[in-house]
C-alpha cells in the first residue's frame, strides 16, 4: 500500500514514538496483539485478521528503517551536488498563501526528492512516485505564464533527473529500475486566450491538450536515444506510431515481468486489467532494448 512522504516534520505520519513509549515496549505490545489476532483468525478464519497482523508489522518495520533512509544529509557532497540537493530545505512556495506562487530561486525541493527516490530504490522499495507541481501554464497569472515559469521549472528539474539517472547507473541499479517521466496530458501548440480580469492583463499560456504530448522512459530495458512517434506539422495530433495509455501500461508491466493479458486487480467484484477488457493495450516492442 502507498505511503505519502512529507517535507516537514516526520517524513511519514506517526513515525515517532509518543512520549513514554520506546521501541522495546512497542515491540512487546505488537507481539501480544499479533497473538490475539492469530487466536481470532483460528476462531473465525477471517483473512482480514491476517491482513491486520501484516499491517502492524509493516508499520513497525517502517518505524525502524524509514528515518535512516529518508535522511539525505548522510549523502556525500559530490552526490548532493550531482542532484542539486540541499538537505533540510523547504521551498517558500510550499507555505505561500497562494499555492500557485512559483519560487524563482534555486529551489532544491525536487532535487531532494530525486535523491530520496534513489535511496528508497536502493533500500528495496518497489515503487516510488515523485510529484512536481508548477507546470500548469495557462497564462491566467504571472505564476502561470509559460515564458516566465517554464524556464524556471526546466532549470529546477533538469539537473536533478539527470543526476538520478547517472546515480542509478553508477550503482548498477538503472537496468533493474524503470523511470517514467510524464503527466496526464500535454499543452496546446497555440496560445491560450487568457486574460486576468482583475489586472486586465494577459499572459502567455497553453491549455490542456490530450491529443499529442511527450513522455520518456529510461532504464529497465528501455532502448536509449530513441524518439518514438511523430505529430503533424502543428504538433496537434499524433500521426505516426500513436501511443495510448493502455500501451504504456502494457509496456511497463512487460518490463516488470508481468503478463499484461493476465495481470488483473479486483475492483467492485470484477477483475480489471490495466490494458482494458478487450486488449486495447500493446507492448511497445520497438522501444525495448
Amino acid at each position: 500500500q502507498g505511503v505519502q512522504c512529507r517535507t516537514t516534520g516526520d517524513p511519514v505520519l506517526y513515525l515517532t514514538d509518543p512520549n513514554g513509549m520506546d521501541r522495546n515496549l512497542r515491540r512487546r505490545m505488537l507481539d501480544t496483539l499479533a497473538e490475539m489476532n492469530a487466536a481470532e483468525f483460528e476462531r473465525s478464519g477471517d483473512p482480514e485478521t491476517q491482513t491486520r497482523i501484516s499491517q502492524y508489522e509493516l508499520a513497525y518495520r517502517m518505524q525502524m528503517s524509514v528515518p535512516e533512509v529518508m535522511d539525505i544529509s548522510k549523502e556525500p557532497k559530490h552526490i548532493l551536488d550531482m542532484y542539486g540537493a540541499q538537505p533540510g530545505f523547504v521551498s517558500p512556495a510550499e507555505s505561500a498563501d497562494d499555492p500557485r506562487v512559483l519560487y524563482k530561486g534555486d529551489d532544491p525541493t525536487f532535487p531532494n526528492n530525486c535523491l530520496l527516490a534513489r535511496r528508497l530504490v536502493e533500500s528495496g522499495v518497489r515503487f516510488v512516485q515523485l510529484y512536481d507541481w508548477g507546470w500548469d501554464h495557462h497564462g491566467s497569472s504571472l505564476g502561470e505564464s509559460i515564458d516566465e515559469t517554464l524556464p524556471i521549472k526546466c532549470q529546477q528539474s533538469d539537473k536533478a533527473i539527470a543526476g538520478l539517472i547517472k546515480d542509478l547507473d553508477q550503482r548498477g541499479l538503472l537496468e533493474e529500475t524503470l523511470i517514467v517521466w510524464g503527466g496526464e496530458f500535454g499543452r496546446t501548440p497555440m496560445m491560450q486566450n487568457n486574460v486576468n480580469t482583475e489586472l486586465k492583463k494577459g499572459y502567455i499560456g497553453r491549455d490542456h491538450h490530450p491529443y499529442a504530448f511527450t513522455m520518456w522512459m529510461a532504464g529497465g530495458g528501455i532502448k536509449g536515444g530513441l524518439a518514438y512517434g511523430k505529430t503533424d506539422e502543428f504538433g496537434y495530433y499524433s500521426v505516426e506510431n500513436p501511443v495510448t495509455i493502455r500501451d504504456i501500461q502494457a509496456t511497463i508491466q512487460h518490463v516488470m515481468g508481468l503478463d499484461p493479458h493476465r495481470f488483473s486487480y479486483l475492483y467492485q467484484g470484477l477483475d480489471n486489467r490495466l490494458i482494458g477488457p478487450t486488449d486495447e493495450g500493446h507492448v511497445l516492442t520497438d522501444v525495448l532494448g
